[in-house]
């Protein structure tokens, strides 16, 4: 469950939310070398301001790939290339691209939320096929259920939290 809540958390920081970071595009697929690699693996990222990234490729020849990467991802960038580095300058959010993205993240907090309650299933189950090998008792059953809730519950509620902070950052001008 805690795999859960970090994979989206960090699914919350892929989110733009008028800032530069190079969360935003690290994750990005960029066809090189005759495979698809993550963008962190090409190249090293700058923040020099707090509407600027620059990508600096390991290796020149990459450069072109990235670009493309880039101007295909759905992140609403248009990147500018020096020749030894890609400069991506981060306009301002218009009030209805902040109402998008906030959907959007809420939508990744369900999934997350779905994923949760997929492995409280899986464990339910688990510990019903222990009751039933006679493992375990009808009783340590029972707690075994109620910690599983507990556990659900707070995975939820970190999702919760991290959502209501991504929300806010999202909404704030």
């Amino acid at each position: 469950m805690k795999k859960a809540v970090v994979h989206a958390r960090s699914e919350f920081g892929s989110i733009r939310t008028g800032r530069a970071a190079p969360a935003l595009v690290e994750k990005l697929i960029v066809s090189a070398y005759g495979q698809d690699m993550p963008l962190q693996q090409l190249a090293g990222f700058q923040v020099p301001e707090a509407r600027q990234l620059i990508i600096t490729p390991y290796d020149r020849a990459n450069m072109g790939p990235i670009e493309k990467a880039i101007q295909n991802s759905d992140r609403g960038l248009n990147p500018s290339n020096d020749g030894h580095s890609i400069r991506l300058v981060f306009p301002p959010l218009t009030q209805e691209r902040r109402k998008e993205l906030v959907k959007r993240v809420r939508s990744m907090a369900e999934e997350g939320k779905v994923a949760i309650r997929g492995i409280r299933h899986k464990g339910r189950k688990e510990l019903e096929s222990l009751e039933k090998a006679g493992e375990i008792s009808t009783d340590d059953l029972a707690r075994a259920e109620k910690e599983l809730d507990k556990l659900t519950h707070s995975s939820e509620s970190d999702i919760d939290k991290a959502l209501q902070e991504k929300e806010k950052e999202l909404l704030e001008v």
